[in-house]
């Protein structure tokens, strides 16, 4: 009889056991996704400001590459492409800036001084232009068999107004780089 109780409690002890071994196991699990939720979502102080604008952050760094990839020629016309397309990128960038209201004077000024420098290369690119098609012109007619000179001061000046658009574009997103990156007024802020 003795051992038919044994037996008999070893079933009923290892059924019991099963579902709190369970319950423990789904414990467990319950923890460990619990920590897998905390670590992912990070802790107060280390996670970024809610000022940071991520869209914003993401087309500003799009502006960095673009910049910092510039044209590998100093040619104007092969740079034109590069240059219109960071024009695309800023404008996108300023109008996000219009949308959370985050605009400031400085820039304002670095918006106008990149439509000042853009003008300034558009009208310098032209110039040069014509001063290629009139020299190709006297090549063909016969009259001139020199090669175009790169330093014409008209090719000169459209180079110079190229690196110009440049430092400008550079000098935007500084500053807006700066925008984001600022506090908002009245947000609470603590030292680490």
């Amino acid at each position: 009889m003795t051992a038919y109780r044994t037996a008999r409690t070893r079933t009923r002890t290892r059924t019991r056991t099963r579902p709190r071994t369970r319950t423990v196991r789904s414990l467990a699990l319950a923890v460990c996704l619990a920590a897998a939720a905390a670590l992912t979502a990070g802790c107060r102080d280390d996670t970024a400001p809610a000022w940071e604008y991520p869209r914003l952050a993401a087309t500003l760094n799009a502006l960095s590459t673009a910049l910092a990839q510039g044209c590998a020629t100093p040619d104007p016309d092969h740079c034109a492409a590069g240059l219109d397309r960071l024009d695309t990128l800023a404008r996108r960038a300023f109008t996000e800036v219009l949308d959370h209201r985050l605009l400031d004077q400085a820039c304002l000024a670095a918006e106008s001084e990149v439509r000042r420098a853009r003008t300034l290369r558009l009208a310098a690119t032209a110039q040069a232009r014509k001063q290629e098609q009139a020299q190709k012109q006297e090549q063909a007619q016969g009259q001139g068999q020199a090669r175009q000179d790169p330093r014409h001061p008209a090719l000169e000046q459209a180079r110079r107004a190229v690196a110009a658009e440049q430092a400008a574009y550079r000098r935007l997103l500084a500053a807006l780089e700066k925008v984001r990156t600022a506090p908002p007024p009245g947000a609470a802020t603590r030292p680490l």
